[in-house]
């Protein structure tokens, strides 16, 4: 059994050729033969999940707050952010019309008439834990211009399996409203930006999107629903190589080991399994302004007790709506991080917010409208774990704004979730989130957005 050593820093990783014996099986998420191929992406996506861990998350949230307040600022839609900022530098001038509520990822490219000439500045809008994201946009625009997905091993050209599996950066756009089937799930390479705006793009009847030990995705104005599992066979995962798939899961949206991902202005509904998973050693990730309808389980952060790499999973949820017909997992997490932000929570089932293995929540300034039930009113559920187990876990709520008798039941200690930044920045000068009577304006816009080219997004 051959071994190759990777020296992280003061980690060392043990890769083990085929067998895989330190993380298999669950490792080899559908691939039937781990070969050498896989086992070198595994070994880069395991590096750059450690690359991309950000050690001070506060640093990010207290970021994100910042630019959320600012952009409320600079609208002159409230006086309150300008009391925190302090500061604000002069000379910004407001838009107006509908633009003057727009949330900050929007508001960087959506008031921007000529957005089709200058598609790739919405690289420059992600905020959140996947703010170093760029997708394609070191790369040229690829024009989709066929709706097909009749071969999965050598894809034609101008089809979106042929352009995802490329092995360069690309920015991916449609040609005309499509109606895309996949036969197997759709294996992204790294750096790809698939950008649905200007036509609508529905993902429907098929297989979903697999990021599997990848890096550098931007998944934007897409239609995802009525996922299936895809059967498995030959299919190709990259320009120079394919592979024997299992049955996929079917999922919408897989993100397994990979890291520096943006979900944004999707909008999806009956899948399969779950919605978006993002699980073994996947981090840097943001989902928002996206629009969930018509599951069960919407999303899964961490898959399995076993998984402990998943404690440097960091996600950013953030101006969301979950809609009607949901009924859990808005997450549900193990281990890691997730800052839930301004998001607007209007139905579930059972319960919005979930975990085990010691997750941290932060959850700021959104909006929790529980259902009818008298039991199903907790926005929270600590899975399969003992109260004097879980009082210490770090589940925090800010701002948040409850209706209908919702309530957040918080534990561990305010702040504690954060170790000392190198820079800390003063108490006094933490800029809150956005509360949650906010929202419903904040995610006005969720999910996929009706672009027209030459005419404000």
């Amino acid at each position: 059994m051959a071994f190759a050593y990777l020296n992280l820093g003061s980690y060392v990783i043990a890769f083990v050729s085929l067998a895989l014996a330190v993380v298999a099986p669950s490792v080899q998420a559908h691939v039937a033969v781990f070969d050498e191929y896989w086992t070198q992406r595994q070994a880069n996506a395991l590096r750059q999940t450690l690359e991309s861990y950000d050690p001070n998350p506060l640093n990010v949230t207290n970021h994100f707050n910042y630019h959320a307040a600012l952009a409320m600022e600079t609208t002159g839609a409230d006086n309150g952010p300008r009391r925190e900022l302090g500061q604000v530098k002069s000379g910004q001038k407001s838009r107006g019309g509908r633009f003057r509520s727009l949330n900050a990822i929007d508001r960087c490219w959506r008031g921007d008439k000529n957005w089709a000439n200058n598609r790739k500045k919405l690289a420059d809008c992600v905020l959140g834990f996947g703010l170093k994201t760029t997708g394609g946009k070191n790369g040229p625009i690829y024009v989709v211009t066929d709706a097909s997905d009749d071969d999965l091993l050598a894809p034609k050209p101008g089809t979106l399996r042929h352009a995802v599996t490329r092995d360069r950066p690309l920015w991916i756009i449609f040609a005309r409203t499509m109606v895309i089937k996949l036969q197997q799930e759709l294996m992204i390479t790294n750096d790809k930006t698939i950008d649905g705006r200007g036509v609508s793009v529905y993902i429907t009847g098929g297989a979903g999107f697999t990021l599997q030990f990848v890096k550098n995705v931007i998944i934007h104005n897409i239609h995802i629903k009525f996922i299936k599992r895809g059967l498995g066979g030959l299919i190709r995962d990259s320009e120079q190589h394919f592979g024997l798939r299992t049955i996929s899961d079917g999922d919408g949206i897989n993100i397994f080991g990979a890291s520096n991902i943006w979900i944004d202005h999707v909008s999806m509904r009956n899948c399969s399994d779950g919605m978006i998973d993002a699980i073994m050693g996947s981090t840097a990730i943001t989902i928002s302004n996206s629009h969930f309808t018509d599951h069960e389980e919407v999303m899964l952060f961490g898959a399995k007790n076993g998984d402990d790499f998943d404690k440097k999973m960091q996600i950013t949820v953030a101006f969301n709506h979950f809609g009607k017909r949901l009924d859990q997992r808005m997450p549900r997490v193990r281990y890691g991080m997730v800052h839930v932000v301004n998001n607007d929570y209007t139905h579930w089932e059972m319960y919005a917010i979930g975990g085990n293995m010691n997750p941290t929540i932060i959850s700021q300034g959104n909006r929790f409208i529980a259902p009818p039930k008298e039991d199903c009113k907790q926005v929270t559920k600590r899975e399969y774990t003992p109260y004097p187990e879980w009082k210490s876990w770090n589940w925090q709520s800010e701002r948040d704004y409850f209706l209908n008798g919702a309530y957040f039941v918080q534990s561990g200690k305010s702040n504690a979730w954060s170790s000392t930044p190198k820079n800390p920045i003063p108490k006094e000068f933490t800029i809150r989130p956005q509360p949650g009577t906010k929202v419903r304006s904040l995610t006005k816009d969720a999910g996929t957005l009706d672009c027209r080219p030459g005419k404000s997004c």
